[in-house]
């Protein structure tokens, strides 16, 4: 499962429910070298990031918020092989791409909310960086744009929706062995 939006579109909320829902799926905990929130990461070092990297050991690797952020391969087939649905949260379409590369059916979740809903959220949650997640919102915005044509299982206004209806959407789209294909991203990032 790969849940993927700007900051602030409830990442976290939709993975809680979905985990409330069903034991089976749990959050892909990212490797992270580097300051910020400790909660929901696997806390290494950027020369164990880069030593994985070598053996080509990553799914991905990106850097944001002054931190180094990675998807190992060993972490992902851990849960799946032990029954597990990871949930892999994702700011990148560059990342939802290489993690796809990884051999299993993967439900590829769009979750969006409008700027506004951002910064309050992230205010609400006391975040000490809410102008970097704006400043991130805004680069996941220009994201979906060139890639319009990206595909997608499933696209979710958190706005719009709760976190338990998202769930539930997540988990009908899982069970019904959905299959991603090309939204209106114009018209959902407008």
């Amino acid at each position: 499962m790969i849940l993927y939006g700007p900051p602030g579109s409830g990442k976290d909320t939709i993975t809680r429910e979905l985990c409330r829902l069903r034991p089976e799926f749990v959050l892909f905990e990212r490797l992270k070298a580097g300051p910020g929130r400790t909660t929901g990461y696997r806390l290494t070092t950027i020369d164990h990031i880069e030593e994985l990297s070598r053996a080509g050991e990553l799914l991905y690797r990106n850097a944001r918020y002054e931190a180094e952020y990675a998807i190992d391969r060993q972490g992902v087939a851990a849960l799946v092989d032990g029954g597990r649905i990871p949930v892999l949260h994702m700011g990148q379409v560059a990342g939802v791409r290489a993690v796809a590369g990884f051999p299993v059916h993967w439900i590829r979740v769009l979750l969006w909310c409008p700027l506004d809903v951002t910064e309050s959220r992230s205010v609400g949650r006391g975040d000490m960086d809410v102008n970097a997640r704006t400043k991130a919102w805004h680069e996941t915005r220009e994201d979906l744009l060139t890639h319009e044509a990206e595909p997608w299982t499933l696209t979710l206004r958190t706005d719009q929706l709760t976190p338990g209806v998202s769930a539930v959407a997540i988990i009908d789209a899982l069970t019904g062995s959905a299959s991603a294909e090309s939204r209106d991203i114009r018209e959902l990032v407008a």
